[in-house]
């Protein structure tokens, strides 16, 4: 038997989480559930109690898996056919329920058996993995791919091994071995980026509207107050960000774009995330403690809001685009929170029919460009493809309830108190006109990102006559 025919007839037995796969189902499942129930979060230190196999079945009997959409290994998956072809035996062998691992042994085709966690009092993993494997083919009677620290036991039973994106406790011990090595991509400095959505911060600005419309460019206490606002509402929305992600794994990974964000491409582990929130947080809540009490309050409210967004609102229809409107009204009220101005009515108005428009661009573009038939819902929100027409109805309508109450707030005895020239800001309805309906005309011809904000922060036009609209109005404050 020559050495290709000897290798072939060794088994090769694969790990999933991590290995086959560049995520975790634990993590996964554990997030599909409270996507369906918030409240199972209750539920999971009880099945932890019994052991994380318990904690693994429970939750496997309540979510369906996506396994089309996982983000496997192409190199691992590419070996597995190869040594399929050539007529090796493989086995997958993980501690994830075997409901799960069944899914994705259909879904590869590749695999001749599936060992897999069926009991909820014992998590076939490390020992228990080898034991079976053992039983099966006996000592060193199989080669074994594996990731993490619980696969070292099965490293020591198996004939070679196939080290893929080594944790460090695995690492270690190829390193000493000289097994093969499959290595995985480290995390960057972009992937870290776009997980926190540093482009998103420019929403956060709002908090500084407050201070602006009063007059007090120059007041150096309220600079600062504004500032720690910014540190604190951006820290905590990436964290948001980031629990947004975890909810949305499968439908990110079935859209066009969004599939390339970390955590659904797995360019970043959940653990990982999830010890990001909550250096986040810190951030957040430290760089609160030097502002008011009643700002505390408005970014509890807009954590809890947020979260409950992530978690279900943004399922519902109409109620998602009004949740984003009160999104953006709540950073103008946390900024005359940190500064102690006062927020007008008329402000607040305009801030709510403005951005109900903006949100209700990003429900159009993604209406425009799905391919669902009519009838079908789009994944993960409240719409169809025949509600289209009346979602752009909608935020063309409300992009003119917008301009109409800056003109009449531009008429009112508020501006005539605060602007010597109030004549000179009459240009801001047009202006703010201009910048909605374009907007909408680029939707409706398929040129718009699907976030507005940015393509507003990114467009010469917009930036131009945003400046215009700026120069207004210190020129009509400080005007002789």
């Amino acid at each position: 038997m020559d050495a290709r025919s000897e290798q072939t007839a060794i088994p090769l037995a694969v790990d999933l989480d991590g290995t086959l796969i560049k995520t975790d189902l634990l993590w996964e499942g554990l997030f599909l559930l409270l996507k369906r129930n918030p409240l199972y979060l209750f539920m999971v230190p009880v099945w932890l109690a019994s052991g994380p196999a318990r904690l693994k079945m429970e939750i496997a009997a309540r979510v369906e898996l996506d396994a089309g959409s996982l983000p496997y290994r192409e190199a691992v998956v590419s070996r597995l056919h190869a040594e399929k072809a050539a007529g090796r035996t493989i086995i997958l062998a993980t501690g994830t329920p075997r409901r799960f691992a069944e899914a994705i042994a259909a879904h590869l085709g590749v695999f001749d058996a599936v060992i897999a966690t069926d009991d909820p009092r014992h998590n076939l993993t490390s020992e228990r993995k080898r034991t079976r494997l053992m039983n099966m083919f006996g000592d060193g009677g199989f080669d074994y791919a594996g990731n993490s620290r619980h696969d070292l036991k099965v490293f020591d039973a198996a004939r070679a091994s196939i080290v893929v994106a080594p944790d460090r406790h695995a690492a270690r011990w190829q390193a000493e071995h000289g097994c093969e090595l499959v290595p995985g991509a480290r995390p960057t400095a972009r992937s870290v980026l776009r997980m926190l959505r540093a482009h998103q911060w420019l929403k956060n600005s709002l908090i500084a509207v407050p201070m602006v419309l009063a007059h007090e460019y120059m007041n150096l206490s309220m600079i600062v107050a504004c500032t720690l606002a910014f540190v604190s509402f951006s820290a905590a929305a990436s964290a948001i960000y980031i629990v947004n992600d975890f909810t949305d794994l499968a439908a990110d990974r079935r859209h066009a774009t969004k599939r390339r964000r970390p955590f659904a491409s797995a360019d970043l582990t959940i653990p990982f995330g999830i010890g990001s929130i909550g250096v986040l947080l810190a951030v957040s809540i430290a760089a609160a403690a030097f502002l008011p009490p009643m700002f505390w309050l408005v970014l509890a409210a807009y954590l809890v809001v947020t979260t409950a967004y992530s978690f279900g609102l943004k399922r519902m229809l109409l109620v998602d685009v009004f949740t984003l409107a009160g999104l953006y009204t709540m950073r103008i009220i946390a900024g005359a929170m940190a500064t102690g101005t006062d927020v007008s009515f008329w402000l607040l108005a305009f801030s709510l029919f403005f951005f109900l428009s903006l949100a209700l661009v990003k429900r159009f573009v993604e209406l425009d460009g799905t391919e669902l038939s009519r009838g079908a819902r789009l994944a993960g929100r409240g719409y169809r493809p025949e509600d289209i027409d009346i979602v752009a109805q909608a935020g063309v309508a409300s992009a003119f309830a917008s301009a109409l109450v800056l003109a009449l707030y531009i008429d009112s005895m508020s501006v005539k108190e605060l602007y010597p020239h109030p004549w000179m800001i009459w240009p801001l309805a047009p202006i703010v006109l201009y910048l909605t309906l374009r907007i909408w005309v680029l939707a409706r011809r398929g040129e718009m990102h699907d976030d507005p904000i940015v393509f507003i922060a990114t467009d010469w036009r917009s930036q131009l006559v945003s400046a215009l609209g700026g120069l207004l109005l210190v020129t009509a404050a400080v005007a002789v």
